[in-house]
């Protein structure tokens, strides 16, 4: 039987959510393999000094061995 580890974590950028995404996906990958991923929410905001932020929520899943 195939058993999944399922972490969740929020994402970070001014640039797009993609990006988020992807920074995400890529630290968790190399902490351990990732077999799959879903973003569960999405939000953002505009800071005091006028940028755009994009918050992320992912779930990661591992394959536990």
């Amino acid at each position: 039987m195939t058993q999944f580890e399922v972490i969740e974590r929020v994402g970070i950028s001014y640039e797009s959510s993609s990006d988020a995404v992807k920074q995400i996906v890529t630290e968790a990958n190399k902490e351990a393999s990732v077999a799959w991923f879903e973003v569960v929410e999405q939000r953002g905001r505009v800071t005091s000094d006028g940028k755009v932020e994009f918050q992320i929520v992912v779930k990661l899943g591992r394959k536990i061995d």
